[in-house]
């Protein structure tokens, strides 16, 4: 077990013990299970079991979720843009969270396939975040990418994401210190 977290107000509570079988098994189910079951799962990474980076990562498997606008479930649990800037503004001590902003970076530059543009428009959503929750994060310099504007990453979830997400994610940057 790792270092001891506090509680993310913004994340559902899991269901019994959790594990990575239970993201198959609902991936496996239907969109909407998947996603809040990422949720949960993340939950229980940050809290129960002290692994900050773990966590973050299923937030972005959430995150990354194809719901349709207007899912009911996306009125209790939004979109996790302010999961993210709430995980990268906490202290976690010794625990491992990695530098999230090149995460982002590294996933919105190189993610390929059927979802491509959804996923590059949302990790630059979360690396926007990143950079304004913690700017002591450094880029990688060995990366050179050509990093969107706010208002390019706006545009980009206006065009490949669902409808209200770009409020969801400017409330969430701007939520950031």
């Amino acid at each position: 077990m790792g270092t001891r977290l506090p509680a993310c107000p913004l994340l559902p509570e899991p269901e019994g013990r959790m594990s990575w079988r239970d993201l198959e098994a609902a991936k496996a189910a239907d969109e909407a299970t998947h996603y809040v079951t990422c949720l949960r799962y993340a939950r229980q990474l940050w809290e129960t079991e002290g692994l900050p980076a773990r966590a973050l990562l299923a937030v972005d498997r959430g995150l990354f979720c194809e719901l349709p606008s207007g899912h009911p479930l996306l009125a209790r649990h939004p979109l996790p843009y302010a999961v993210v800037g709430w995980m990268v503004a906490q202290d976690v001590g010794p625990a491992f969270l990695g530098n999230p902003r090149v995460h982002y970076q590294h996933l919105a530059d190189r993610v390929r396939g059927r979802r491509e543009h959804l996923i590059r428009w949302r990790s630059w959503a979360a690396w926007a975040i990143v950079r304004r929750a913690r700017p002591d994060f450094p880029a990688d310099p060995r990366h050179e990418v050509g990093e969107p504007s706010d208002a390019a990453i706006e545009t980009g979830l206006r065009e490949h994401g669902i409808e209200g997400e770009p409020a969801t994610w400017l409330a969430a940057l701007s939520a950031c210190r």
